[in-house]
């Protein structure tokens, strides 16, 4: 590893140098992603077998004459190819983002000249030159740190800032986190000090680019409902081949006219092809996605929606997501007492804990990138009296930087117009302690609050303060008679609405485990505070390292906190929990947590505070970084799949009577009932139109009461299949029915044709009414609000009602005009088909009364 770093001195590389090794290496960046063109996603829509009937049944029309009907079909092929294309382009940016981020500006030193560059022009032995603010373009070791804090939280998940080293040459890199390594990471922020570091690793091969490249491995797995879709429309779409097919060679045989033969073969694929199931599906997702939007909740990808109401494991990243990701003052030490600290402290502060306060902010930067010394400095802002605010009015005079001998670091300061220099020393609670040549006994006892302080969580700072420095300022802090003034405990604030959040999600079934790169102490205190299930037992990183799978799969069953986690090993329990059979959705925000996010079955990533990695990664972004809005959702997950299956259970049932009519004139000698326009008529304005209807209703009261859905819980089982089925025959026998009757009358095919057409319709509105609830009847949700659904009725009634009386559109459709007694005729049987559901459904409630009453 080291030798990487050869080749360069204090005056770096030269521009030939440089020029040779980014055109052996490549760019300092991710390989650019593959993405679909226009063409490749319009290749894979010609292949969908919708689109393949609509062209051959256009065809055939062209070659009939019939260009009106052509023209038709084809529109709705110009139709299905945009929205599909539209739909496709926006594809992931994940590492897109990821490149941005790893390719910030730099100062490197080339031809002994200091010189600003790209990120992605640094190269392997470039000399960096680092300061606070800067974003580390590359892996690099320091050649020189002068009282370095990098904050590495984007790699690791430590919120806290690390303290860095200076290289001996020889050490090799080993992963970011803990203090003192001499080694600085692509991707991470410099919060204090500066350096000159040569770099060794650049693009794919960075800490970061092992992360994109699992990242861009990592494909998202289909949703449960999805996958019981494709299942579902491939056994169907199987049938409808084969019968096709039998239908086009009867009626050809018996009846010859081959064209019309085909026609009527594609007419019955089409009634029985469920291509309007996946639309269907992408329409209501679409609109479930609107809703959870409104909930501050931005969904990337619609068809994990579903999922979240089957989720059984919810993977919770510490910082920033259960936490606010920003350290605050959470409990002062003084004078042999503690103070707590509220989140929100209006109140005064006791004057005995202004010297720490005061001594604390004195000690650090006047205008900090560390976000401990932010705290202090917001903290010192609102709770003590203006005549402490020395860091305003003094002036610093001189730094004593921390180093590896001495865990503090010192600021002298001239206060009160130069008559007045004192000494601020912050640092490790020991350091301090040594400072102050604290008696043994007095050790003891800070020892004991210290280890109090960090089994809350707390990261322990101590505070001395040195007055009435005269004469030259000494040359280290050990030679300043120190007094100890307190210890100061920062923590990073838990969100308010955590604890609430966490509750809901346990009445939900749901389990919720911690995996976080923070320290094993600041987790359990974090999940106590929270009221995580099982708080107590910590797993760490290095534990997991030595686990085999089977040995992580019975840690797995009881564990709920994982401390010291790195990325590759979030990304492992997502998978073995996934293992186990669990649905998983994982939260989080850094660049850390992007390939769990996206292995998950459902990632949620934090948008305020999240990376674009990780909000690029996951299929949910909280907008509002708010943990509540987890359960918000979860909640809408589970009404909407509720909904989907009424949906699809109806969508089943409508199936029947448009196929049956297709293939029943064959059998008793009828003329055509239906052609391809009316099945595209049926598919592509009622259908989509019924998902709105159903996607409106309200969820159930029990929705978050109930466990989760099982992973493998069939679509269709069992009940919901058998009444769906005779749902469909039911209405099926009366479409045959008035067809058949009023051709045997004399009606004439154009007035049989007309009547069918709109008992079919009337049946759709009859299905969806009778469908919005398995245990109400209709007279009961006709009085629950969905505003949706009378405009669906609307709508529904004024197309039929154009193609029924509009000359040119009834001509097209091949109707005859219809009186309106007809037209109720039509209504009557529609209605009488669904009189036995609603006796099924008064049955049903019946008997769940009378066992009620029972018990």
């Amino acid at each position: 590893m080291t030798d990487k770093g050869r080749g360069s001195d204090a005056r770096g590389l030269t521009a030939k140098e440089a020029a040779e090794r980014l055109a052996a290496d490549g760019p300092n960046e991710l390989p650019a992603a593959v993405n679909r063109d226009i063409k490749a996603i319009a290749f894979g829509v010609v292949r969908d077998p919708t689109f393949v009937l609509l062209l051959i049944a256009g065809a055939i029309y062209l070659v009939l004459g019939d260009w009106h009907e052509a023209i038709l079909l084809l529109s709705f092929v110009v139709m299905i190819v945009g929205i599909t294309v539209y739909q496709e382009d926006k594809t992931e940016r994940a590492l897109h983002a990821l490149r941005e981020l790893t390719s910030p500006r730099a100062l490197v030193v080339r031809d002994g000249t200091r010189l600003r560059i790209a990120g992605r022009d640094v190269v392997r032995g470039d000399v960096l030159v680092v300061s606070e603010g800067d974003r580390v373009p590359a892996d690099a070791a320091l050649l020189v740190a002068n009282d370095m804090m990098v904050d590495e939280s984007l790699l690791t998940g430590e919120s806290i800032a690390v303290r860095k080293s200076a290289w001996d040459g020889a050490q090799p890199m080993t992963r970011p986190g803990g203090d003192g390594l001499p080694f600085i990471y692509s991707g991470t922020m410099i919060t204090r000090g500066q350096g000159v570091a040569v770099v060794l690793l650049t693009g794919a091969g960075t800490g970061i680019g092992g992360i994109g490249a699992a990242l861009s491995a990592e494909e998202p797995a289909l949703t449960p409902l999805q996958q019981q879709t494709q299942r579902m429309i491939r056994r169907i779409a199987a049938a409808a081949i084969v019968l096709a097919a039998m239908l086009v060679v009867l009626y050809g045989s018996v009846r010859g006219g081959w064209l019309d033969a085909i026609l009527a073969g594609i007419t019955l694929a089409m009634a029985i092809l469920p291509q309007e199931f996946p639309v269907v599906l992408t329409v209501f997702l679409a609109l479930g996605a609107w809703r959870i939007s409104r909930q501050r909740v931005l969904t990337r990808r619609i068809p994990a929606i579903e999922t979240l109401g089957a989720a059984t494991v919810l993977c919770v990243d510490k910082t920033g997501t259960l936490t606010l990701n920003r350290m605050a003052v959470r409990m002062l030490f003084a004078a042999g007492e503690a103070q707590q600290v509220p989140l929100r402290d209006d109140a005064a502060l006791p004057a005995k804990f202004h010297a720490v306060v005061e001594f604390g902010i004195l000690a650090s930067e006047i205008d900090p990138f560390d976000p401990m010394e932010r705290a202090l400095h917001e903290f010192g802002s609102r709770v003590l009296p203006a005549e402490l605010k020395r860091h305003e009015t003094g002036s610093l005079v001189r730094e004593y930087p921390i180093s590896p001998a001495l865990l503090a670091h010192g600021h002298g300061w001239s206060t009160n117009h130069g008559s007045e220099r004192t000494v601020a020393a912050k640092g490790a609670p020991e350091a301090i302690a040594g400072l102050c040549h604290l008696p043994d006994d007095e050790c003891v006892k800070l020892e004991l609050q210290v280890a109090a302080m960090a089994e809350s969580g707390l990261r322990v700072l101590g505070v001395a303060r040195a007055r009435n420095v005269e004469g030259a300022w000494p040359d280290a802090l050990p030679r300043f008679d120190f007094e100890f003034l307190g210890l100061i405990g920062l923590a990073d604030p838990v969100r308010p609405t955590v604890a609430a959040a966490l509750a809901d999600c346990y009445s939900a079934g749901m389990r919720v485990v911690m995996i976080t790169g923070d320290y094993a102490g600041t987790a359990r205190a974090i999940a106590r505070e929270i009221g995580l299930a099982g708080g107590g037992e910590v797993l760490t990183g290095a534990d997991l390292e030595a686990m085999d799978e089977n040995a992580l799969q019975l840690q797995l069953g009881r564990v709920n906190i994982f401390a010291r986690v790195v990325p590759a090993q979030k990304l492992r329990l997502v998978n073995a929990l996934k293992a186990r059979g669990e649905v998983v959705a994982m939260t989080g925000d850094g660049v850390n947590d992007a390939p769990a996010l996206k292995a998950a079955n459902i990632g949620i990533a934090m948008g305020a505070r999240g990376t674009d990695v990780a909000r690029e990664a996951a299929s949910l972004v909280l907008l509002d970084d708010d943990f509540a809005s987890i359960v918000h959702t979860v909640r809408l997950g589970r009404r909407i799949y509720d909904n989907i299956v009424n949906a699809m259970c109806y969508l089943l049932a409508v199936h029947v009577p448009i196929a049956g009519m297709s293939l029943l004139p064959l059998v008793f000698g009828w003329p055509l009932v239906l052609f391809p326009a009316h099945i595209v008529f049926l598919e592509f304005v009622i259908n989509p139109a019924c998902s709105i209807a159903f996607e409106a209703e309200e969820a159930d009261s029990d929705v978050m009461r109930r466990p989760p859905r099982a992973a493998g819980e069939a679509l269709f089982g069992g009940w919901l299949f058998a009444s769906s089925l005779v749902q469909g025959c039911s209405m099926l026998a009366a479409v045959a029915a008035v067809f058949g009757i009023t051709l045997a009358n004399g009606g004439g095919e154009g007035v049989a044709r007309a009547m069918a057409f709109t008992t079919i319709v009337f049946g759709n509105l009859g299905l969806i009414i009778a469908n919005r609830s398995r245990t109400q009847l209709i007279v009961q949700t006709l009085r629950r609000p969905n505003s949706a659904l009378w405009w669906v009725i609307g709508a529904t009634l004024a197309g039929v009602m154009l193609v029924l009386y509009v000359p040119d559109l009834r001509s097209l459709f091949r109707f005859a005009p219809l009186h309106g007694t007809d037209v109720l005729v039509c209504a009557i049987a529609a209605a009488a088909a669904m009189v036995w559901f609603e006796l099924s459904k008064l049955y049903s409630s019946t008997r769940l009364r009378r066992a009620s009453r029972q018990r």
